[in-house]
């Protein structure tokens, strides 16, 4: 019994056996598979059933691990933004919900922001010390003793400069006879003209005459043609007889010291030389 059942199972093996062993066709050559993609060849070689049968092994591209995930260190500016940020919620919180521990919660993180606020003051200050080219004070003093110091310099110069001003600078001067700031400026620029020997010409922008220049002419659109708000009276205008170009000063009432420091920047001092 026991040979009977085997023999057809031996005889089974023996027809793979011999159809494994069978060579290639005439004129046809197959190449051979390297022995890594190599599967059975009854399969692989003669059949080409493929990767379905594990005959050509796939390729597995080897995976790198991907580096961890690190967030950079948030700049200076967004901390001191989420600081902002917090206080204002705080505010809100302790505004909208005002519980003892909201309120407490605001005050004591305010109170921590004003600590770093008056930090940051003092070693401004002390930076200041140490840094004398940095302290803006020294050449603008806001002290009581030295400011009158650097006010009491500052006129000396102011006057020696305007002493020889009458030598190359002179002062239109518009107004009207129905213009009431008119007649409180027209004491004034005379005042400044006789002071420090500046020429003035007086012009009427509606023909009539003024208590103070008994001498003046009639506009004949000399405010176009110097560049001047047409219509605005009082008016002051420099004029470089140098360059032969006119420098407005100023519209409208004036004193007599605002006066005088106006032509004194104007003509001595350069654009942002006094800042």
């Amino acid at each position: 019994m026991i040979r009977s059942s085997v023999r057809p199972v031996l005889g089974a093996v023996a027809f793979l056996a011999s159809a494994m062993s069978v060579p290639a066709l005439a004129g046809q050559e197959r190449p051979a598979m390297p022995a890594a993609q190599t599967g059975d060849r009854f399969y692989c070689e003669d059949r080409k059933l493929g990767t379905w049968f594990y005959c050509e092994r796939p390729k597995i591209e080897p995976v790198e691990p991907a580096p961890p995930s690190s967030a950079p260190p948030a700049t200076a500016t967004e901390q001191l933004d989420a600081v902002t940020a917090e206080l204002r919620e705080l505010k809100a919180r302790a505004i909208l919900e005002p519980s003892p521990e909201n309120v407490t919660a605001y005050i004591r993180y305010q109170r921590a922001q004003l600590d770093r606020a008056s930090l940051f003051g003092d070693v401004w200050q002390r930076a200041l010390w140490r840094t004398p080219e940095l302290d803006y004070t020294l050449e603008r003093p806001v002290g009581t003793v030295a400011k009158q110091q650097w006010l009491d310099s500052r006129k000396v110069e102011r006057e020696r400069a305007m002493a020889r001003l009458g030598d190359r600078y002179g002062l239109f001067y518009f107004f009207a006879q129905s213009c009431g700031a008119c007649r409180v400026m027209s004491p004034i620029v005379k005042s400044v003209g006789e002071t420090y020997r500046l020429t003035v010409r007086a012009i009427s922008t509606d023909g009539g005459p003024s208590e103070t220049f008994q001498q003046y002419t009639v506009e004949t659109n000399q405010r176009a043609a110097m560049g001047l708000t047409p219509k605005l009276t009082p008016a002051v205008v420099l004029f470089d007889s140098a360059t032969r170009t006119t420098i407005p000063v100023g519209y409208g009432v004036i004193a007599a010291d605002e006066l005088v420091e106006r032509i004194f920047l104007l003509t001595q001092r350069k654009v942002g030389s006094d800042y």
